[in-house]
């Protein structure tokens, strides 16, 4: 009975162990993060981070691309695609455009969200790849996608998301 008690308290004092262990390196961690804040420098009125701007121009040329596109008549596996289906994609670019040229966090984040589907969906692609072509298309994808991808998270840091306001209680 005795051993079974003292693989309880055994069992306790590991647990009280890896609890403190998690809070040491969770203040440490915060350490680490408030260090690297302070070192940024916020945005000063109108300006933008040079890879938002970046993402803009691409985001812009995108939207620009599918409308032009549409126009010109150009057809998706044999078909031309509804309306829809170019209009949603199109406000949506356009959007992210408007919005990382504004230098909004919103936008950046968003954009950021398209940028990592991208990368998901060229290493699916990398896969599947059957020449070289292909691997190389893939391969420039995910570079171009991670480099973006990887610094717009410095520029979401500086660009910082405003706090919203409290509505008074009813």
């Amino acid at each position: 009975m005795a051993n079974r008690e003292q693989k309880r308290a055994d069992r306790q004092k590991r647990k009280a162990r890896g609890a403190q262990r998690r809070e040491e390196l969770a203040a440490r961690s915060e350490a680490r993060n408030q260090a690297v804040r302070e070192q940024l420098e916020p945005l000063a009125e109108d300006e933008r981070p040079t890879v938002v701007t970046i993402g803009a121009a691409i985001a812009g040329a995108i939207a620009l691309a599918v409308v032009v596109a549409y126009v010109a008549g150009a057809q998706v596996n044999g078909k031309r695609p509804a309306v829809l289906q170019v209009i949603t994609p199109a406000f949506l670019m356009g959007m992210a455009s408007y919005g990382m040229w504004r230098a909004r966090y919103w936008a950046v984040l968003g954009f950021e969200v398209v940028l990592a589907f991208l990368i998901l969906a060229a290493a699916i692609g990398l896969v599947g790849a059957t020449s070289a072509v292909q691997v190389l298309g893939n391969v420039v994808l995910i570079a171009i996608s991670g480099a973006l991808f990887y610094f717009m998270i410095k520029a979401m840091a500086r660009i910082q998301m405003p706090e919203r306001p409290t509505r008074p209680p009813l």
